[in-house]
C-alpha cells in the first residue's frame, strides 16, 4: 500500500491521480490533498477520500474547507499556507508525492519532499526549470526516486534502457520531444496578432490547465520541457531536439547510436504516464482509451517554426546561457502568461517580454533555494515593468 500526497489535487493532473487511484483502492491510498482554489471540489474529494491532511492557501480557505467537512466524521487535519504545503510533503506517513502544483509555487515543496527522501511523481517542471542543479543534487543526496509525469519526458524515461543512469552520452544520438503545434499550429503572424485567451487555451488533443495552455499555445512548453529533460536525462541541449507532430500519439522517441529509434505511443491521456509512474516498474490499468493505429491513420512531423513561436529558441537560449537564466525566462514567462490571460498583453508580445528580461536580468549562479526566489522575485518585477510598456491595441 502506497500513501499518497498530491500537491495540486483539484487541477488537472491531480485530478487524473486521484481517478488512476479510485480504480486501485487496494494499492494506493491518499494522505494529503492540496489545492490553490476550488474549494468546493477540494472537499467533495476530502470527502471521498478521508486525507488525513489538506491544505490550502489561506486561512479564509481553511476556515471554509473544515465548515465543509464538520459533522462528516472525517480526521482531515486543515493547514493552510507553505508551511501545510512543506508538512504534506514531507510528513513520515507519506512515501509517494505527486508534484502537481503549477509554476513557482511548488518549487520549496517539491524540494522539501526530494530532501525527505520520497517517491517524487515530477509534473511541476519549474522545480527543475528554476533549480535544476540544487534539486538534482537533493535527489541525488538523500537518495528520492523521481519519475516524470510530463507525456514527454515519461515517454522518454519508458523508452530508456532498463540500466538508465544519467549517462547515456555514449548510447543515445538525440532525443525527440513532440509537441502538438497547439491550437495555433496553422496560424499566420497576422492571425496570431489577433488571437485571445478563450482560443489560446482550447488545446486541440489534451485537456489542461489555463496556464500550460497558453504556453503549449506559445511552445513555451517545449521549451520549458528541453531544459527539464536537459536535468533529467544528463543529455546535453544539442542532443535535446523537437519536433511537431499534431496528432500526439508519439509523445517522444530516443534515437540510439546505433540508428534504432524507441518511441512511446498512447493516446493522448494523462493517466497513462501516471499510472505508469504510480506503479513503476510495473504496470496496471489507466482507465484510458486504448490506441487504435488502423483508425488514427497517418502519423506527421514538422519542424518547429521559431518565427512564428520564438519562445522556444529563447528558452534553449536560456538553456546555453545556464546558471539563472532559466529562473528568469521561466518567471517572465509566468508573468506575461498572466497578463495575456488577464487581457493585459498580446498573445505575440509574450516572447518580447521574456526576451527582455533574459536581456537584462544579469546571469548570476544561484546556491541555494533563496537565491533563487530573489532571483524569481526580481524578474517579475522587471518583467511587469515591460508588460506595462506594450499595449494590447
Amino acid at each position: 500500500m502506497r500513501h499518497i500526497t498530491i500537491l495540486g489535487a483539484t487541477g488537472s493532473i491531480g485530478t487524473n491521480t486521484l481517478d488512476v487511484i479510485k480504480q486501485h483502492p487496494e494499492s494506493y491510498t491518499v494522505f494529503a490533498l492540496t489545492a490553490y482554489s476550488q474549494m468546493e471540489r477540494l472537499i467533495a474529494c476530502c470527502r471521498y477520500y478521508h486525507p488525513s491532511l489538506a491544505v490550502v492557501a489561506n486561512a479564509k480557505q481553511a476556515e471554509e474547507v473544515s465548515r465543509g467537512l464538520k459533522g462528516k466524521m472525517l480526521k482531515t487535519e486543515v493547514l493552510y499556507g507553505e508551511q501545510g504545503l512543506i508538512a504534506a510533503a514531507t510528513d513520515a506517513r507519506v512515501d509517494t508525492v505527486m508534484a502537481a502544483i503549477v509554476g513557482a509555487a511548488g518549487l520549496k515543496p517539491t524540494l522539501a519532499a526530494a530532501r525527505a527522501g520520497k517517491r517524487i511523481l515530477l509534473a511541476n517542471k519549474e522545480a527543475l526549470v528554476m533549480s535544476g542543479q540544487i534539486f538534482m543534487d537533493a535527489v541525488h543526496q538523500y537518495r528520492s526516486e523521481l519519475l516524470p509525469i510530463d507525456s514527454e519526458h515519461n515517454a522518454v524515461f519508458q523508452s530508456l534502457p532498463m540500466d538508465y543512469d544519467r549517462n547515456l552520452a555514449d548510447r543515445v544520438r538525440r532525443i525527440l520531444l513532440t509537441a502538438s503545434g497547439g491550437p495555433f499550429l496553422n496560424h499566420t503572424e497576422t492571425m496570431l496578432a489577433q488571437v485571445t485567451p478563450e482560443a489560446a487555451i482550447r488545446h486541440p488533443n489534451w485537456v489542461m490547465g489555463k496556464k500550460i495552455s497558453v504556453d503549449s499555445a506559445s511552445l513555451m512548453n517545449k521549451g520549458l520541457e528541453v531544459i527539464e529533460a536537459y536535468w533529467l536525462f544528463g543529455v546535453p541541449a544539442n542532443k535535446i531536439e523537437v519536433v511537431v507532430h499534431p496528432q500526439s500519439v508519439i509523445h517522444s522517441l530516443v534515437e540510439y547510436i546505433d540508428g534504432s529509434v524507441i518511441a512511446q505511443l498512447g493516446s493522448p491521456d494523462m493517466r497513462i504516464p501516471i499510472a505508469h509512474a504510480l506503479a513503476y516498474p510495473k504496470r496496471m490499468t489507466s482507465g484510458a482509451n486504448f490506441l487504435d493505429l488502423i483508425r488514427q491513420g497517418s502519423l506527421t512531423f514538422t519542424q518547429p517554426d521559431s518565427t512564428r513561436f520564438p519562445c522556444l529558441d529563447l528558452a534553449y537560449r536560456a538553456l546555453d546561457a545556464g546558471a539563472s537564466a532559466p529562473t528568469v525566462l521561466n518567471a517572465a514567462n509566468e508573468e506575461a502568461v498572466a497578463a495575456f490571460l488577464g487581457n493585459r498583453l498580446r498573445f505575440m508580445s509574450i516572447s518580447n517580454v521574456i526576451e527582455e528580461a533574459l536581456e537584462t536580468v544579469a546571469v548570476t549562479q544561484a546556491k541555494n533555494i533563496e537565491d533563487i526566489l530573489e532571483i524569481d522575485a526580481m524578474t517579475r518585477r522587471i518583467a511587469n515593468r515591460f508588460i506595462n510598456q506594450e499595449t494590447i491595441h
